[in-house]
Order: C-alpha cells, then sequence, then structure tokens
C-alpha cells in the first residue's frame, strides 16, 4: 500500500495474522471476542522475542515509525548453570550483551497488530491454505481451502486470480505443501526443500508469576543447563505487566512428540524450581508452543534440523513459466537475517520492489 499498489488481497491459512510471531496475553484466558488493551499489553510471546535495531536498522525504523515501545531484555543478576544431575545448580556471574537484545511492550505481536490496522480489512482473508498455483497464459491461479470453516464450509475451495504472488510461507513448506503447475524449476525447488526453517524444530515453555521473584535472589532469570528439559532460560516479564520466565527445550522435536504436553510442564516446573527455589513451582500460567507440531510452519523435514539460520536461496525462477509471477519474502529468503524478524521485513521490502519492477 506504501508503494501505491491497492489491488491486493492477502490470505493467511491461520486464523490469526503474523505466522512465527505469536503473542498471548499473559493471563492464560482465551475470551472469545477482540482482544482487549490490557491483553494486548501484557503478552508473553511463543514465537520471536528480540530485535537488534542498532544492526537492523529497517526493522528498527519501522518500530520507531509505527510508534511502538521497546525496553531492554533483563539481563541484570546472576546465571544460573545445571551442569550435572549429581550436582546442585551453581551460580555464575551474568553478562549483558552489547547491543541489547530489545523488547516490544505487547510482545512481537505489538508489531503485526500496528501493521494489521493499516490494511484495508477486507483485502485479508485469514483461514485460507493456499494448495495449488496455476501458472495460465493470462494470471496466476491460486486455490485454497477454508480449513477452519471461518468464512463458510470448511473444506471449501476459492479459486483466485492474481497478476503475481509474493510467498510469505517458508521455502522448504512451499516446496513441500502447495502444488505448482506446471511444476518449479527442478533445481530451484531442490533449493527451497533443502532450505531450513528457522524456529521449525524448536518449542518454548512459558511460567508467568505474580513478581520476578528471582531479582529479588540477585539473579537476572538467565540460566544454562546440560539437563534439561530447557536448555536455555531466560527472564520474560513485561514492564507493567506479569513476571515471567520463558525457555527453549533442548529435547529433540521427535522425542517431545512421545511425551505427554502435562509431563513436559511437570518436568518444567521442577527445572525451575531447581533453579529458581520453590517460589517457581507454581506457576499462575503456563504455555508451551511447538513450532515442530505447527503444520504451517515445520514438514518432518526439519524436525532432525538443528534450527540454524539457512542461507538465503533464490526467491523466484529466472525463466519458464513462473519467472515474472512469484517471489519468495518469507524470512528465510531474506540476504542479511535469515530467519530473524527482521529478515521479514528486508525479504518483503525486496520483494515488493521486484513486484513493481514486473507490473510498471
Amino acid at each position: 500500500e506504501q508503494q501505491g499498489v491497492q489491488d491486493y488481497v492477502l490470505l493467511e491459512a491461520r486464523n490469526t495474522l503474523g505466522g512465527r510471531i505469536a503473542s498471548v496475553p499473559a493471563s492464560g484466558q482465551t475470551v472469545p471476542g477482540p482482544a482487549t488493551d490490557a491483553d494486548k499489553s501484557d503478552r508473553v510471546d511463543l514465537g520471536p522475542t528480540w530485535f537488534w535495531p542498532g544492526y537492523q536498522h529497517q526493522l528498527g525504523r519501522l518500530v520507531s515509525d509505527l510508534g511502538l515501545q521497546s525496553f531492554e531484555q533483563h539481563e541484570i543478576g546472576d546465571t544460573v548453570v545445571e551442569r550435572s544431575p549429581h550436582a546442585p545448580p551453581t551460580r555464575v556471574r551474568g553478562y549483558a550483551h552489547s547491543p541489547a537484545s530489545m523488547r516490544l511492550v505487547g510482545g512481537m505481536g505489538a508489531l503485526t497488530d500496528a501493521l494489521h490496522r493499516r490494511l484495508d480489512a477486507t483485502r485479508i482473508h485469514t483461514g485460507q491454505a493456499v494448495h495449488r498455483l496455476r501458472s495460465t497464459p493470462q494470471h496466476v491461479e491460486l486455490d485454497t481451502q477454508d480449513v477452519h470453516g471461518v468464512h463458510g464450509d470448511k473444506g471449501h475451495t476459492t479459486t483466485w486470480q492474481a497478476e503475481h504472488v509474493l510467498l510469505a510461507v517458508p521455502p522448504r513448506l512451499v516446496e513441500k505443501s502447495i502444488a505448482f503447475e506446471p511444476a518449479l524449476p527442478p533445481a530451484l525447488a531442490r533449493q527451497w526443500r533443502a532450505t531450513a526453517t528457522w524456529m521449525a524444530p524448536h518449542a518454548k515453555y512459558v511460567a508467568v508469576y505474580d513478581t520476578p521473584f528471582w531479582r529479588e535472589q540477585g539473579l537476572s532469570g538467565d540460566a544454562r543447563s546440560a539437563i534439561g528439559p530447557l536448555g536455555e532460560i531466560h527472564d520474560a516479564s513485561m514492564p507493567g505487566g506479569s513476571a515471567a520466565l520463558f525457555g527453549f527445550f533442548g529435547v529433540p522435536a521427535q522425542v517431545r512428540q512421545s511425551v505427554p504436553e502435562d509431563e513436559l510442564r511437570a518436568h518444567c516446573r521442577a527445572q525451575l524450581t531447581r533453579l529458581f527455589g520453590s517460589e517457581a513451582a507454581t506457576p499462575k500460567a503456563e504455555f508451551i508452543k511447538d513450532w515442530a507440531l505447527d503444520p504451517c510452519t515445520a514438514t518432518p523435514a526439519d524436525w532432525e534440523g538443528a534450527g540454524q539460520h539457512a542461507q538465503a536461496p533464490a526467491t523466484a525462477a529466472t525463466s519458464g513459466p513462473w519467472s515474472g509471477r512469484l517471489t519468495g519474502i518469507a524470512s528465510e529468503w531474506s540476504p542479511q537475517f535469515p530467519g530473524y524478524v527482521a529478515g521479514a521485513i528486508e525479504a518483503a521490502s525486496l520483494g515488493v520492489a521486484r513486484l513493481r519492477a514486473f507490473v510498471a
């Protein structure tokens, strides 16, 4: 819209916008209807949490232009380390990152909320999963399935027509879940299939408390563990809102899938109690988000990966029926920051520039 392109539709498979950005109310309550201002200001991130405006300049400018409030990740105090199941955790001197890791008031979802408010709501269609693209002499045809029955009968297929398609979906997921007629160039399909999806093998656990009691002990909330189930833990508290700790699971995706979620939560609470004391045993809310189980993020090929930031693949076909018709703009297509939120901004900007060159 900023570039003057008004004739567009946004097709989103999920019921909510944001993709791997997932900010939920810290209360753990999911009340039908629009979220209140309080819900939106006191949230925890189940997806990306941090950004670094000092060198992610484009994202930093966007946050500023949207009038969003940011704050530094809390890192004041000691770090707790678990090295062995046969020895108690130890405290070591903490350290502050430079440049500081920044967070948004209201979670990273504040970014997508602000962008959403600037768009024409009639052009946004959620619950529409694209499963087939056809290149015809006149246009591209897209077949979508109403996966949740939000806009009619569940499973209903709708066909759309477009001059150009911007793929805000990880390359590997595009190649796995969308049928192309005619087929993509084999070399391009192989490249997309080989591109690991950032966060796809990962899972996060968040525990919410009334107060950040660990700070009173001189602890930062940071912890590292060779025992698990969480390998890396950080303070996830929101200024003026709830206190929280979050951790990344160190258990492989296929192992996690064999353990009931209630059992995983119990192991996480036990670990936080070992690290931070008895007050950690009774969070007022808990969340687990296993991205490996999210069909809009991960494929089986991602489960055994280390979740590294992959090198950006080619964004489009250079010849054949798909040339000039299709451009990848998900974060993995970012040259500088593949996998990061800043990468999604960069890849989208490059994709829009490419689109304007084709339709000019």
